[in-house]
């Protein structure tokens, strides 16, 4: 599992690197690997035009000294120096001595045709946006920056590296390389975006970073690693039933998403409890569909709250959910009931693990404030302010845990801002974990079985949520075959 560290541990890492190198070692591990990524995306290196945009300090640096060695290989390269009297003197003359050009102005004659163009304006200690006259001078190359492949250095300028926050104007790239240790603001918010493909360069901070990562990024082993595999000696409640109390008469169609979502998981056997039972038993024929949860039969599990309603019936059913020994989801229309503080009080109560999936304004009304830019603190507030794992719903869906840790999903897509996605997402989630697994790695791991349905069904064109839950069985079977 690949991790993400604080601003300050990356600092502090490269500091005590640094004690045990010569000086400018570190810079030049990091001048390496810019150059090298940069002579891979551009057609070939000899008479090719790059684009140096330099900023003051060690970002700035990284790019002078990436140029000087690719001006060395035959490559054009011109420096627009933003601000000449902070510029990394040592760097610029390395440039310059390998035939380069720079320029505190304008981009000299061959930088409007650039092949590339490197952004090292700014590095992981800019905040808010560019600020003028800087953001004024990107303006007017707003071109050249959509004509040519844009790489940036360790991090886009204006993206604060911790949070992804974007307050003002900033560099969107098309490859971004970082350096030593992945940062929070490349993986979440506006910063995934303006980020691009990502690749990590190692220059020697990994025994070196303290404390715990800001972020736990998963891959395919390591949610094949946790899925519930069935066992020879295993028989359908052995693997885990789980209960499903969402719809209703008004939205039937919500109980069909989230028991095709609960089918699609590692459980042995779904009920199904709620008023549109009779649709649920036309279209899923293996669940076993009841009125009331309280009818329902024992379960490992329970889902609830998709389409569920808030009147008096819903209200009951929840309580009855929050009531049961077993691990809850709560989602949709069970996170409004939430309000009340008789329910709220219920879930605190609990000794059995819950799980809430909310959207930007279930998260608003739940915790009195939209997430805001720093998506990380505002789940990380939440979980420990209700002691529930908080699955909080975006393009980058982030798992936080009751006890601090955060997990990011790499396989979100905007495609599942689609009506009822979430629905499915909540039924896979709930067998996940009746199928046994612990309460945060069942929601980092239908995250991102969710995340590759929704971008397997964005193949065909629009995404609905039938689609999405109609590719969940060929994701999940990608993964259990390795």
């Amino acid at each position: 599992m690949r991790t993400a560290w604080r601003v300050a541990q990356v600092r502090a890492a490269e500091e005590s690197v640094m004690k045990t190198l010569p000086g400018g070692a570190l810079m030049q591990r990091a001048a390496a690997g810019l150059a090298r990524r940069i002579a891979d995306t551009l057609p070939r290196v000899y008479g090719s035009r790059v684009l140096l945009l330099v900023g003051p300090g060690n970002n700035g640096a990284d790019a002078l000294y990436a140029g000087a060695r690719l001006a060395a290989r035959g490559a054009r390269v011109d420096a627009l120096v933003f601000s000449p009297d902070r510029v990394h003197r040592a760097a610029a003359e390395a440039l310059y001595r390998a035939g380069g050009r720079l320029d505190d102005d304008a981009p000299g004659p061959s930088a409007g045709r650039a092949d590339v163009v490197v952004d090292g304006i700014l590095g992981i200690g800019g905040q808010g946006g560019l600020r003028e006259p800087i953001a004024a001078r990107v303006a007017d190359l707003a071109d050249v920056l959509h004509r040519a492949p844009v790489i940036a250095v360790d991090m886009p300028s204006g993206v604060d590296a911790d949070t992804g926050a974007v307050g003002g104007m900033a560099v969107h790239a098309d490859i971004t390389v970082t350096f030593g240790a992945l940062k929070p603001g490349l993986l979440v918010g506006a910063g995934a975006v303006h980020a691009g493909i990502l690749e990590l360069i190692d220059i020697g901070l990994e025994d070196h970073l303290d404390g715990d990562p800001a972020l736990y990024v998963p891959d395919a082993a390591d949610i094949a690693g946790w899925w519930p595999r069935p066992r020879a000696t295993d028989n359908k409640y052995s693997r885990g039933v789980v209960g499903v109390a969402t719809g209703s008469d008004k939205y039937p169609g919500a109980a069909v998403l989230s028991t095709a979502g609960a089918l699609a998981g590692p459980a042995g056997l779904v009920r199904y409890a709620g008023s549109a039972a009779h649709v649920v038993r036309y279209h899923h024929p293996p669940v076993i569909a009841t009125e009331k949860v309280s009818d329902a039969g024992r379960v490992q599990a329970w889902v609830c709250g998709s389409g569920l309603g808030t009147d008096e019936r819903g209200y009951g059913e929840l309580r009855a959910v929050l009531g049961a020994p077993v691990p809850a989801i709560l989602d949709a229309d069970a996170l409004t009931l939430l309000a009340d503080a008789r329910l709220a009080d219920w879930m605190r109560e609990r000794d059995a693990p819950t799980v809430v999936t909310p959207h930007d304004g279930e998260f608003q009304r739940m915790f009195g404030g939209a997430p805001g830019d720093d998506r990380i603190g505002a789940a990380k507030a939440l979980a420990e302010r209700i002691d529930a794992t908080v699955l909080l719903k975006g393009d980058r869906t982030i798992v936080a845990t009751p006890d601090g840790r955060v997990f990011v999903n790499p396989t979100g897509t905007a495609a599942l801002a689609t009506g009822g996605s979430g629905d499915v997402l909540a039924g896979l989630l709930g067998a996940l974990l009746a199928g046994g697994l612990q309460a945060e790695h069942a929601a980092v791991a239908a995250a991102y079985v969710h995340g590759l349905a929704g971008r397997r069904a964005a193949d065909s064109g629009p995404v609905t949520a039938t689609d999405v839950a109609a590719h969940l069985r060929e994701a999940v079977g990608t993964l259990t075959r390795r």
